[in-house]
């Protein structure tokens, strides 16, 4: 059986703050700079999500694209939307929220929505742009 690619975008807008405790305040501006601003800033997030599997020969889909819809709705945008990541998020009480560590929080809602919203197929990667010339790939490694 052929095997596909299917990917979805979406758009979400979020706050936050890039912030480690396991540095002092000055490692954290000199790591950060201005993203370490005490009051956050935001970004207009782009994630594309993208599946991978066998392309069913009767319905010619890898899965349905209105369940990949459902599935990031549940897995980004009630999540993730207009939330201030650092304060609206428990992933990032213990976990700076940078593009990558979102990139992986993104990867586990996913997934653990998959099932439930009737996505086929296997999470292949997750590309999140944070700016349009700053972005991160994850593939669940």
């Amino acid at each position: 059986m052929p095997i596909g690619y299917i990917a979805r975008i979406e758009h979400f807008s979020a706050a936050h703050r890039l912030h480690s405790p396991q540095l002092s305040d000055e490692e954290n501006r000199a790591v950060y700079g201005k993203c370490n601003h005490p009051h956050g800033h935001g970004h207009n997030y782009k994630v594309q999500v993208t599946l991978r599997g066998p392309i069913d020969p009767r319905t010619g889909m890898v899965t349905n694209l209105a369940n990949l819809k459902a599935c990031l709705h549940r897995a980004i945008m009630e999540q993730l939307d207009h939330r201030n990541l650092d304060v609206d998020v428990p992933f990032f009480e213990t976990c700076v929220s940078t593009t990558e560590n979102v990139a992986v929080y993104i990867w586990q809602q996913v997934e653990q929505h998959m099932a439930p919203t009737g996505c086929q197929g296997q999470l292949h990667e997750v590309c999140i742009w944070e700016t349009d010339r700053n972005m991160v790939i994850y593939r669940g490694e």
